[in-house]
């Protein structure tokens, strides 16, 4: 018969990949997506593909939650508020996953998996660092209330999966913010030699789904990246070929950490991520790879190959 599936965020940036390759697998028996906004109605699949079924709710109404979790199996939890002022995050990534929670055990689901992010351990260093081994140590309001939705997951037997930063299709914060800071220096950045996980979108999305439907998955947090940290210097050079793409090669001199900070001092939200990158941010866990028996995908360099020519057009000319 298959699983009956719930996916919340289905039209976020993770959501909609997970949503798509759930709408393929031959383990789903029947595929729900909430989503806040009305969703473009879902491809034909092939013969023998799953039905899907869109449903409008939001993670601030208890009552659309739990007819929206009516009759499932599995739930994988992609919605959050990332950004903006407290008080919507903490309805939304905190009272919101409890309501989803306690909606989706009333239920009778069986698994539990929601997207987390690696920040609700704060600013680091982190150096091969394993899962439970680090504080949650949140710095700002959506990484307080992220991390408070995950207590609920956790404290429902669920899982939580982890990455540090994303890539890929779609990103309209990482690579453009990098780009963005960049562009404030005079001239190239040395960021020194910190290194730091990433994973690309889709392989995200893959292991959310395998996460959610293997019976390997254990309760708790993962840490979830490409097993190879990727040297600063590499995540820097990606950038500034994309600024030299809108603006022509930097005749600057290079810039080191120190003189940065001086520059951007009236920018803290410059001076925040320039401060992650100078950090090491290495989280080490292989279990999201080897329970579900699915690959990490490609490292950083070939990843992101992929990706490039939708990051120029969505950076533009400058």
């Amino acid at each position: 018969m298959g699983l009956r599936i719930l996916i919340t965020g289905a039209s976020g940036f993770i959501g909609g990949r997970v949503a798509a390759a759930a709408t393929t697998t031959a383990e789903a028996g029947h595929v729900r997506l909430l989503a806040r906004r009305p969703l473009a109605p879902a491809a034909a699949g092939a013969h023998g593909a799953p039905p899907v079924e869109t449903v409008r709710g939001d993670l601030r109404d208890p009552e659309s939650l739990r007819r929206a979790c009516e009759g499932i199996d599995v739930l994988i939890h992609c919605a959050s508020a990332i950004g903006g002022d407290e008080e919507t995050a903490r309805a939304v990534n905190d009272e919101g996953t409890r309501s989803l929670v306690d909606a989706a055990v009333r239920a009778g689901a069986t698994r539990i998996v929601a997207l987390g992010t690696a920040s609700v351990h704060g600013r680091g260093p982190f150096r091969a660092a394993a899962p439970g081994t680090l504080p949650i140590a949140p710095v700002s309001a959506t990484s307080r209330t992220r991390a408070a939705g995950d207590r609920h997951v956790m404290e429902a037997g669920g899982t939580v999966l982890r990455p540090h930063l994303v890539y890929g299709t779609g990103d309209r914060q990482l690579i453009p913010g990098l780009v963005k800071l960049l562009g404030a220096l005079p001239g190239p950045l040395d960021g020194g030699t910190s290194r730091h996980s990433l994973i690309d979108a889709d392989s995200l999305a893959g292991v959310l789904l395998g996460a959610a439907l293997s019976p390997r998955t254990q309760a708790g947090p993962y840490h979830v990246n490409h097993p190879d940290p990727v040297p600063v210097a590499d995540l820097l050079a990606v950038g500034e070929a994309l600024l030299a793409d809108r603006a022509g090669p930097r005749r600057g001199p290079v810039v080191d950490i120190a003189e940065a900070r001086s520059l951007l001092a009236a920018h803290p939200f410059a001076l925040h991520h320039l401060d992650m990158l100078a950090t090491d941010h290495w989280f080490a866990d292989d279990r999201p790879w080897r329970e579900p028996g699915r690959g990490p995908g490609p490292a950083f360099t070939e990843g992101f190959a992929r990706h490039a020519e939708w990051y120029r057009s969505f950076l533009g000319p400058s």
